[in-house]
């Protein structure tokens, strides 16, 4: 009986786990359009995988991380869909503003189904997403490695979009350099207020800012 008790705590405990991913495609709030600084990316993670987007050939400043399906509280991941997955044809097109058809499909796959769009609708509403915000010109005209408050760069945004507010972009930080410009966004794309849970401002004031290479 014990046996069976444990067995039965077990199963409820995997499908709890399980039901943390998985959500209804189509069921979010708003979206969070996720920029990264390529030059901090490769710095901190692509040098090291020999990534292609780090290539001195390419000149990638903010590229389109993702753009991702959101809640209040809380995001939806791996969602059920009866969507078809990108063609490589499909993936490698985004490579212009995501620099990588592995990173387009990625997205995806963890949110781009969430999205409740085909393949095609979502990576055309990430590219409007993208093209619909400013990415301040100043950033491409840094020549070196530069340390600053991480507000410097949400206040560059801001003055560039002046439908901003600064409720509705936070900047991220990792390993001491900035990350990532984190835009709110209704479904129709207009900036909005970002959820609480998705406020997580970088607080450091001499994070590091690698030129474009």
């Amino acid at each position: 009986m014990q046996k069976l008790f444990l067995a039965l705590c077990a199963s409820l405990f995997i499908a709890q786990t399980a039901s943390a991913e998985g959500e209804r495609a189509g069921d979010f709030d708003y979206y969070v359009m996720s920029l990264s600084w390529s030059p901090n990316w490769c710095a901190n993670d692509g040098d090291a995988r020999g990534a292609d987007q780090c290539d001195p050939r390419h000149d990638y400043g903010w590229i389109l991380h993702g753009l991702w399906p959101q809640n209040e509280t809380g995001f939806p991941s791996y969602c059920n869909s009866l969507a078809r997955n990108p063609s490589r044809g499909e993936t490698k097109a985004m490579t212009d503003i995501m620099a990588s058809g592995g990173l387009a499909w990625h997205q995806w796959k963890k949110h781009g189904r969430c999205s409740g769009l085909s393949s095609r609708e979502y990576f055309e509403t990430a590219r409007r997403a993208y093209d619909a915000i400013t990415r301040p010109a100043v950033f491409r005209k840094v020549t070196k490695t530069l340390k600053l408050p991480a507000k410097v760069i949400e206040d560059a945004f801001l003055k560039a979009n002046p439908n901003l507010r600064a409720n509705m972009i936070t900047i991220t930080c990792k390993n001491n350099r900035i990350q990532e410009a984190r835009i709110c966004l209704t479904k129709d794309l207009k900036p909005r207020k970002c959820g609480r849970d998705a406020i997580r401002d970088c607080t450091i004031s001499d994070a590091l800012f690698d030129p474009v290479r």
